[in-house]
């Protein structure tokens, strides 16, 4: 036990140490705690995911309500309305591509049935919002193409659990009605802001009461959870609830909630207490997903290893001429475009998503699942590797000639 105390503060002082090294080197530190984690885990067997038992997952989860409700607050409603168009683009576009280039290498380099080969397709569509928004605020991209990535991460998360879940439902019952599925899409996601929006709503008309108690900083955090609890109770997107509340709160004024007569004029919803609360609990919470992520990684056949990473060469292709599609406004810097054809990683959706077909026994579970793994920990690696690269010349000469953009940014 006294053991595990001291690997916990120890964990704590280090992840701060990386965090400086990252603004002064470009060394992502998520990358480092997914590799801290493979050798805890994997190389030198000190623990296990089943070690954690349900609290792993149930942590995991944690973290990354939290990530998507600070991911929330920094949103804004002017940057917002400018950027749905683009996310919608990026967003669908993205996530059908990823799919289709999964599948077929499921197909032929991994002898995948279509239907299995399908649901890792699926299952690797979604991005990271653990691995994005910590970089987009590190990285100090623009508040547009920021809101864009934040968006998408949240919006390709429930597209690939909802896409999974509709063919298990097929292997399982052998069919699935084509508008109900797209209909299971939208009310994930449109209930799910609706929730989120009424939650904030709910939480305005009543926290100037709650201050009134002592110790009530984490208050609105126990009931973000309540709201994502309470959504996915429902069958909705909890995580999509969580963005929308952080949402909410953070532009309550240009929602003109303050003319409800029963909200406080006066109130601040998010002070600057609250928000550094936050953001502490996001560094901490990041900081031991990260572990447990490297942790839970299976390596396994060497040919599973290079499939993986042929798949995350081809997304990150596809990525750069998706991104130079997208983003031809001139109001986007090299810069901002660059970063935004990097952030592909994969992470928490894909790694849970990953074990399900084999626990519902699907033939080529097992390979769906080390071969989503693989792409999870090559993924991260190379988005901390492009991150890293974007400052030479060299790498700025490439992106400009892929994206279409002048080196030479105003």
């Amino acid at each position: 036990m006294s053991t595990t105390i001291l690997f916990i503060g120890l964990m704590v002082f280090f992840a701060h140490f990386l965090s400086l090294q990252f603004r002064k080197t470009n060394i992502p530190d998520v990358l480092v705690l997914v590799i801290v984690g493979i050798v805890l885990g994997p190389v030198l067997g000190f623990v296990s995911p089943a070690d954690f038992g349900k609290v792993g997952s149930l942590f995991a989860t944690i973290a990354l309500v939290v990530i998507l409700f600070e991911g929330g607050t920094s949103l804004e409603m002017n940057v917002l309305s400018k950027s749905l168009t683009t996310t919608g683009k990026l967003a669908i576009g993205c996530f059908v591509l990823t799919a289709i280039i999964a599948t077929l290498v499921g197909i032929y380099a991994l002898e995948l049935s279509i239907l299995p080969a399908t649901m890792l397709g699926l299952t690797l569509g979604s991005t990271s919002p653990a691995v994005i928004i910590p970089l987009v605020k590190v990285l100090r991209v623009s508040e547009k193409p920021a809101t864009v990535m934040i968006l998408e991460s949240a919006l390709t998360d429930v597209l690939s659990i909802i896409g999974v879940f509709a063919l298990l439902h097929i292997y399982t019952q052998g069919g699935v009605e084509p508008g109900k599925l797209i209909g299971s899409v939208l009310s994930a996601m449109v209930f799910a802001t609706v929730i989120g929006v009424i939650g904030g709503i709910g939480w305005l008309l009543v926290l100037g009461r709650v201050r009134d108690f002592p110790n009530t900083i984490s208050s609105t955090l126990a009931y973000v959870f309540i709201v994502y609890g309470a959504t996915e109770g429902l069958g909705f997107s909890g995580p999509i609830a969580a963005l929308a509340l952080g949402f909410t709160l953070s532009n309550f004024e240009e929602f003109n909630l303050h003319r409800i007569p029963s909200i406080d004029r006066n109130i601040v919803p998010l002070n600057d207490i609250d928000l550094a609360f936050y953001s502490e609990a996001v560094f901490l919470l990041r900081t031991y997903f990260f572990v447990y992520l490297g942790i839970s990684i299976h390596f396994s056949a060497v040919n599973l290893t290079l499939t993986a990473a042929l798949i995350v060469l081809l997304i990150y292709l596809m990525r750069i001429a998706l991104t130079r599609a997208v983003f031809r406004d001139p109001g986007y810097s090299l810069r901002d475009t660059a970063i935004t054809s990097m952030m592909v990683p994969k992470g928490l959706a894909a790694a849970v998503l990953a074990s399900l077909p084999l626990q519902y026994g699907v033939a080529g579970g097992e390979i769906i699942r080390d071969t989503t793994y693989m792409v999870v920990l090559i993924s991260i690696t190379f988005t901390a590797l492009l991150v890293m690269a974007y400052p030479t010349r060299l790498a700025q000469r490439f992106y400009s000639l892929a994206i279409g953009k002048p080196v030479k940014e105003k």
